[in-house]
């Protein structure tokens, strides 16, 4: 007999039949009127991670929404990701109310917005961010470049898939990331190397909400687990890279730094170590230059 109960699936399933742990994002996009609108987010996630010649996230929206209407008309949207205060959840909670206008929302708003760092006309990004990315809606998938902003009462199909607009209601943005902003203590961090103090206090949006409330986990101390990396074979790693690239060679001593690589990833790795060395001339691997490599990863 199974330890679950089967609980019925209903719309908004990851706040209404699940208790589905997300971030918590204040979107910027620019009004008509061009000033910046923040709309809260949780339905925002990395989309594009590898593979192609862009990285982006997918949001999730009300297609009548200010930000959805927003990015409709003008594809620029900052996202911003905030500390785990109680005032700036309580914030997000009234950005995040549907049905009010830029106006009303904004001249009340306690964050303090500032230009960020990408080119051109482009929504401001929230200062007290400990990170942002600002972001270009790709319209060109699915054709959702000819989805126009104006229908606020619901969209009649064609729908698409997965962007632009997806149903009579809902909206889908594959949002090109152009630039990530982290501020300077966090930024270090990630250069230099993370530890348990010096993660910012990132809050957790338990999705669960009722009638009447929102549900928010504050930050609490990360723990750390090493990754149980199990070592390839010298002689697989070996034979991989003279394979990889007739003009380049691996040494003995290198393949044997590259054993912890998960077999799944090893080709797609070296044939990355071959195309950084090329591009510097370089046409033997050894111990040295996959330091030079790793410096540069660093430095990039």
């Amino acid at each position: 007999m199974s330890s679950f109960k089967d609980l019925r699936i209903v719309d908004n399933f990851y706040q209404t039949s699940a208790i589905f742990p997300m971030p918590v994002v204040l979107a910027g996009t620019v009004s008509p009127d061009g000033r910046t609108n923040l709309g809260s987010y949780s339905l925002c996630f990395p989309y594009y991670v590898a593979g192609k010649n862009y990285y982006a996230m997918i949001l999730e929206s009300r297609n009548s929404s200010n930000t959805a209407q927003n990015i409709l008309r003008g594809s620029k949207v900052s996202l911003n990701f905030v500390t785990d205060e109680r005032r700036y959840f309580r914030e997000a909670v009234r950005l995040g109310f549907p049905g009010i206008s830029t106006d009303e929302k904004m001249k009340s708003c306690i964050f303090t917005l500032e230009k960020g760092l990408a080119e051109g006309e482009r929504p401001l990004v929230v200062k007290e961010a400990y990170q942002v990315f600002e972001c270009t809606w790709d319209s060109e998938p699915e054709d959702a470049k000819f989805d126009k902003a104006g229908a606020i009462d619901g969209y009649e199909p064609p729908y698409h898939n997965f962007n632009g607009i997806t149903s009579k209601f809902g909206a889908h943005f594959i949002l090109k990331i152009d630039k990530i902003l982290m501020k300077e203590k966090y930024y270090a961090s990630i250069i230099e190397g993370v530890n348990a103090k010096n993660f910012p206090k990132v809050p957790i949006d338990y999705g669960y909400r009722d009638s009447a409330y929102f549900w928010c986990s504050r930050f609490r101390k990360p723990f750390k687990e090493k990754v149980q990396a199990k070592e390839g074979d010298l002689g697989s790693v070996i034979y991989a890279a003279k394979r990889i690239d007739p003009e380049i060679t691996f040494t003995n001593e290198a393949c044997a730094r590259l054993t912890k690589i998960p077999r799944i990833f090893l080709k797609t790795a070296l044939t990355q170590i071959a195309d950084i060395t090329k591009a510097d001339g370089i046409k033997i691997i050894d111990e040295s230059a996959l330091e030079i490599i790793n410096e540069k990863r660093r430095k990039h």
